[in-house]
């Protein structure tokens, strides 16, 4: 692939809902620019983004894929992206480095939740945006009907550039509103507009010219004065309202047919901006807060964007450019890591396919292998002028599920290899619990996370079972005690004598332990003092009522006696530790559970419906907002009444609704739900033993 100037290239995303024909659209602008010959299908796993194993079992994208090709001496790289809300962290990652938005509808199913979630992430990016409405040739698509969707949701920015020629079975070409000229048939052959369609053209037409001329004051005179705009004048103000991210050009065609699809090339050529037509990007540079200019010849500054982490190839990292030249076999300062990095061969990818090439100038995308220390968000730069780089926003982890080995070798294995699977998908995090000792994975859903384990399976030969995660219950006391042990054991030679007296107090939720004495005329040495903490402080790791630990409450040490000889450390901490148990089973113990904050965003179509599915979570709401058509409620609920609730709101919304959950305190468990967990917990003990 020849070598192209900055303002010669165009940075698209694919993004919109799941089966909307993103691939298939990839695919089709592929191989209408010459960049393949044969033209792969997503249903018979041939497609050059989907190479993914798992994507072309499941017939879904998994993961972006970079995928250039060259147009009218452009060179455009296109990210098709996933479509589905579990793998929104690879569209992301895209729309974080691309310079304009390609949305696909789906000309049959209208507007979907994909495509808005999306044009919220893009819209906040403030990022230039197309639609393409795909799938026109199919039984029962609707052109006038998608575009109507597209102006109520998104504004009345949303302009057709085409009108269809035909719709389903007789869907032959379009429309091109600027040129007013029809464009059918493979070879896009240029005809007149047919005359039944020459009053719907009129209509678009006019929408179009008047969008372009508010654009600008000059167009927008000359427009009200009632003189014709020319074409040069109509892309002008077209292309200023694009870049402002104030009008929104559709498109049609078909994927699966490839109509349409040069004539998306040619307006994302003529349309789209470039890196230079974006201008600088903020960034810091040697500590101060400046904007950076797309200059080949400025410092360099490149944003790792995506990490794939593979056993065989090694690690591979893909790139943008902001600023500079980053050439091959060169040394690089990774800024956020404070790292010196060494870059081998630099790559132009395709899908799986690598071109080696010699530089990647600023604004274009490239990759690179072996970078040791490099990952997702990390700026590559020079150590005498580091720059900074913004990092990418992920959104939090809301699904978890515990992990646990099926045999010796996935133990040995598991640690390495989930750190390179995080590596690879920052929506991905690992932990471990302290207070159940589970290795929790957590991620965007359900099926998010078995994509994530097929992959451990696959690529790293680690075979693991999941469960729910165990909720960390605790166990507390709720009146005050007095508790005596004495631990007296004769034998052979010295004996064991440990005599304690312990006063036992609850203290306030999240407090704690505490540990004090006060014990008078020497009845315990205060040699023995540490070691009857220690015994308490063990004995509360395993709870009287479940085997939960013991927190929220105060021991003194008041009293006892020792013998001169037999007593020692192990004698008064096996006495601590009796008489705590004895203690907190005559005060009244509690299991306590923890309970979350949970902050639940849903448009307001589907309040009713949350709040009563709260409501059967023992949830409390605590506030609620409205503010343009949507939704946010406050609430606390158990931890083990939420654990599948990103499956549950995803289902009751449509995938609409979004939630964050963070720990908020813990609260006694009701007395009718104990039962049935301390039942459990006593059946899996007896299970264990």
């Amino acid at each position: 692939m020849k070598s192209y100037r900055t303002e010669q290239l165009r940075n698209v995303a694919l993004v919109g809902h799941g089966s909307a024909g993103k691939t298939s659209l990839a695919e089709a602008l592929l191989f209408a620019s010459g960049a393949i010959t044969r033209l792969g299908k997503v249903e018979e796993g041939n497609t050059v983004s989907d190479y993914d194993p798992d994507e072309q079992r499941r017939r879904i994208s998994i993961s972006l894929s970079l995928l250039p090709c060259e147009w009218r001496d452009h060179k455009v790289n296109l990210l098709d992206t996933p479509g589905y809300a579990d793998f929104v962290g690879e569209v992301r990652e895209a729309l974080r480095v691309a310079d304009a938005a390609v949305f696909v509808v789906d000309a049959v199913a209208g507007v979907e939740v994909g495509t808005e979630l999306n044009w919220k992430v893009a819209e906040a990016a403030h990022l230039p945006r197309f639609f393409f409405i795909n799938k026109l040739d199919r039984e029962n698509a609707d052109f006038a009907r998608t575009v109507q969707q597209l102006r109520e949701m998104f504004g009345t920015g949303c302009v057709p550039l085409q009108v269809p020629l035909g719709e389903r079975e007789r869907f032959t070409g379009v429309v091109d509103l600027i040129t007013q000229e029809a464009r059918s048939g493979q070879a896009l052959e240029r005809g007149p507009v047919p005359a039944e369609r020459e009053g719907e053209v009129a209509r678009y037409r006019e929408m179009l010219l008047e969008s372009a001329a508010e654009q600008d004051d000059e167009l927008m005179t000359k427009y009200l004065e009632g003189e014709a705009l020319s074409e040069e004048e109509v892309v002008r103000g077209l292309k200023a309202g694009i870049l402002a991210a104030k009008l929104f050009p559709i498109l049609a065609g078909s994927a699966l047919t490839t109509t349409g699809c040069a004539l998306l090339l040619d307006a994302l050529v003529l349309l789209a901006p470039s890196p230079v037509d974006r201008g600088p990007v903020p960034a810091t540079v040697a500590g101060k807060e400046t904007l950076l200019p797309p200059d080949p010849q400025g410092p360099l500054a490149a944003l790792v964007f995506k990490t794939v982490a593979d056993p065989f190839v090694g690690k591979l990292t893909y790139f943008r450019v902001y600023s500079g030249t980053l050439r091959a076999d060169s040394h690089v300062y990774n800024s956020v890591k404070g790292k010196e990095e060494r870059v081998g061969t630099l790559y132009f990818l395709r899908g799986k396919q690598q071109e080696p090439t010699q530089q990647v100038v600023a604004g274009d995308l490239g990759a690179v292998t072996k970078l040791a220390e490099t990952g997702t968000g990390d700026t590559l730069t020079t150590r005498d002028q580091p720059v900074v780089l913004p990092p990418i926003e992920f959104p939090e982890p809301v699904f978890s599920l515990a992990l646990h080995p099926r045999s010796k070798a996935d133990v040995d294995k598991m640690s390495a290899a989930l750190a390179r699977l995080v590596e690879e998908d920052r929506t991905l995090s690992v932990r471990r619990d302290p207070d159940t000792n589970e290795t929790i994975l957590s991620g965007l859903g359900e099926s998010h996370l078995e994509v994530a384990l097929d992959k451990l399976r696959r690529r790293f030969g680690v075979d693991l079972a999941t469960s729910l995660p165990k909720v960390p219950y605790k166990e507390t006391i709720t009146t005050k005690t007095n508790a005596e042990y004495k631990h007296k054991k004769q034998t052979g030679g010295h004996g064991q004598y440990g005599h304690v007296l312990i006063e036992l107090e609850p203290l306030p939720r999240g407090a704690g332990f505490e540990f004090s004495e006060r014990v008078v005329g020497g009845a315990v040495p205060k040699n023995f003092f540490p070691a009857v903490q220690k015994g308490i402080e063990e004995g509360l790791h395993e709870g009287v009522l479940a085997h939960y630990p013991i927190v929220d409450l105060r021991v003194v040490l008041y009293d006892g006696s020792s013998h001169p000889v037999d007593s020692s450390e192990m004698a008064f901490k096996i006495a601590a530790m009796q008489a705590l148990k004895k203690g907190v089973q005559q005060a009244n113990p509690v299991l306590i559970e923890p309970i979350m904050n949970l902050e639940v965003t849903v448009p307001e179509q589907f309040l009713g419906d949350i709040l009563s599915d709260l409501n059967t979570k023992r949830a409390r709401v605590q506030g609620m907002t409205s503010s343009g058509g949507v939704s946010v409620i406050t609430a606390q609920a158990p931890l083990a009444e939420l654990q599948r609730y990103a499956t549950d709101l995803r289902s009751l919304t449509q995938g609409r609704g979004t939630f964050r959950m963070s720990f908020s305190h813990y609260e006694e468990v009701p007395a009718h739900l104990a039962q049935g967990i301390i039942a459990a917990a006593k059946k899996a003990a007896e299970q264990v033993s």
